[in-house]
């Protein structure tokens, strides 16, 4: 009941976001007289009966029209958003969303992090701590975790991790040198440019803990300067002044190939960096599903912003926000879905089903990368350590199988809630294991902290047992792990790590002994709204 009324909350709070953003026609504001309906009952007429059930018809048919670009929050068969509220229930929701005080914050890309953050109270948080002192499943880990992070707190860490590669990068010919306010750069700083800067769309920015992404909203204001100055450096140093090959993107064309002109790649751009540049990880799929709305509705503001009309706007496609969710369990659906495999791609499902039974617990710090290829040698047969590439070709193959037959299977089942829910957790543990293998070059992160999740307290210390103390520890353990050399990790956690004995390994081995801190602010006490924790904001660069 949580779920589907969450879900609601969200659509509602999204349509209200989108007429802010001149997206959509007036549709929530006002209610029942918004003019988009207005207009929908006279054409209408009686035939949708009563108002209350032709508003509802009516909200149902955009919902539809927005599931084309946002289906993990629209699509009215998701087994998270089959309910409707009653008409009763829905005029005071209205009557709410549209309250003059808040207004002005619709505007605001923040605002759906806000519902976010306070859908679950304080007192269930507190009742929750109160009953165990380490979580005891993945929705206490998420909601005693949830914690908003400072806008400021945002900036300083993606402007000295993101912000501070591109400036590395240009030698420092940068707008975002005025640009990233709090970017530490030394007066005479002028680092030497690299040969071949590096295409925008093989820039990969993760956040393992995203929740509503304010670390993706305000990265995406970055990469928009970045697109528009990669594109000025090809012009001026030649199609082969961009590197691709860095990124695992050989097979991407120079820009002048691919677009008419500078104003054609800054359409895209918004397209380019949802697709292309961020991704985020989440435990809680209402997280998960917030996020992709955000980078939308952010998408969506800035093509507005550029006068760029609703219908001459590129498709986004599904973007890189992954929920964690727990794999399908239902025996028989399991044994349906796999009758109609190829008996190898059966086992394997079988198989990849068993390696993800704890990702709700563990999001990204699963270490897909390191148990998969036992489990493909497993399936397909031994290759030997000199053929690693072999399994992943494997992989890839038996993966791009899985996914079609779980997307028919789902379609198939589309009138069935538990056949959907089966096939649709299955394709979200097949991305996620794709998360899990990708490198990073940023990683800027609110992480959880404290006590391990009893479900998975044994898995964690056996995997990271330099980290162990702490959640906090262990998420910039694995960041390190994900980022590509020179890579950098930003992150606000507990101060404590730093210097409380039982982290001496944590310091020793895992921080010093693969990164060089960048930057270090100790930020003291009550920065993460009504967190009892004394924080620290730091970066990190991987050596």
């Amino acid at each position: 009941m949580r779920e589907q009324a969450f879900t609601v909350l969200n659509r509602l709070a999204a349509l209200r976001m989108a007429e802010a953003r001149g997206l959509l026609i007036e549709s929530v504001g006002n209610g029942y007289q918004a003019k988009g309906f207005q207009l929908y009952a006279r054409l209408a007429g009686a035939g949708l009966g009563e108002t209350g059930d032709a508003y509802r018809t009516y909200l149902l048919s955009v919902f539809d029209e927005l599931s084309q670009d946002l289906p993990a929050l629209f699509d009215r068969y998701s087994p998270q958003g089959r309910l409707f509220p009653r008409e009763a229930a829905l005029v005071q929701v209205l009557s709410l969303i549209n309250h003059g005080e808040i207004d002005p914050l619709w505007a605001e890309d923040e605002t759906i992090g806000w519902i976010y953050q306070y859908f679950n109270s304080k007192e269930e948080r507190k009742a929750m701590r109160d009953a165990s002192q380490a979580p005891r499943n993945s929705r206490e880990l998420a909601v005693r975790n949830q914690f908003f992070t400072p806008r400021y707190v945002v900036e300083f860490l993606v402007d000295n991790t993101l912000g501070r590669l591109w400036f590395n990068w240009t030698g420092g010919q940068t707008g975002l040198r005025d640009r990233c306010q709090y970017l530490l750069v030394k007066p005479d700083e002028q680092p030497e440019a690299a040969k071949r800067l590096r295409d925008p769309r093989t820039i990969k920015l993760l956040d393992p803990a995203c929740g509503s992404m304010h670390f993706g909203l305000y990265a995406f204001d970055l990469f928009e300067e970045i697109y528009r100055e990669a594109w000025d450096w090809e012009q001026t140093h030649g199609p082969a002044a961009l590197d691709r090959e860095t990124g695992g993107s050989p097979d991407l064309k120079p820009f002048a190939q691919t677009y008419a002109d500078q104003d054609a790649l800054l359409r895209d751009v918004p397209r380019l960096i949802i697709e292309h540049n961020i991704y985020g990880v989440d435990i809680d799929p209402r997280a998960a599903q917030i996020a992709s709305l955000a980078l939308w509705l952010r998408a969506q503001r800035a093509w507005h912003e550029a006068g760029v009309k609703a219908r001459d706007r590129p498709q986004v496609g599904q973007g890189q926000v992954v929920a964690a969710v727990a794999p399908p369990a239902e025996v028989d659906l399991r044994k349906r879905f796999m009758e109609d495999l190829d008996p190898l791609d059966a086992k394997l499902f079988e198989q990849t089903l068993f390696m993800l039974k704890g990702l709700p617990e563990l999001g990204v710090l699963l270490q897909v990368e390191k148990e998969l290829p036992a489990l493909i040698r497993q399936v397909f047969g031994e290759h030997g350590d000199l053929f690693r590439t072999e399994d992943m070709a494997q992989w890839q193959k038996a993966e791009a199988r899985l996914r079609t037959a779980l997307t028919d299977y789902a379609r198939a089942a589309r009138s069935t809630y538990q056949g959907r829910l089966f096939a649709e957790d299955a394709l979200q543990g097949l991305r996620m294991i794709d998360h899990c293998r990708e490198v990073f070059d940023v990683v800027v992160m609110n992480p959880p902290f404290g006590g391990l999740s009893l479900s998975v307290k044994d898995y964690l210390i056996k995997r990271y047992p330099n980290s162990k103390n702490d959640l906090l520890a262990i998420f910039v353990e694995r960041s390190l792990e994900t980022t590509r050399s020179k890579g950098m990790i930003g992150a606000i956690t507990s101060r404590t790590c730093f210097f409380l004995k039982r982290f001496a390994p944590w310091r020793e081995k895992i921080v010093l002994g693969s990164a060089l801190p960048i930057v270090f602010s100790d930020l003291g006490v009550g920065v993460m709204d009504d967190a009892a924790v004394e924080a620290a904001a730091y970066v990190l660069e991987k050596n």
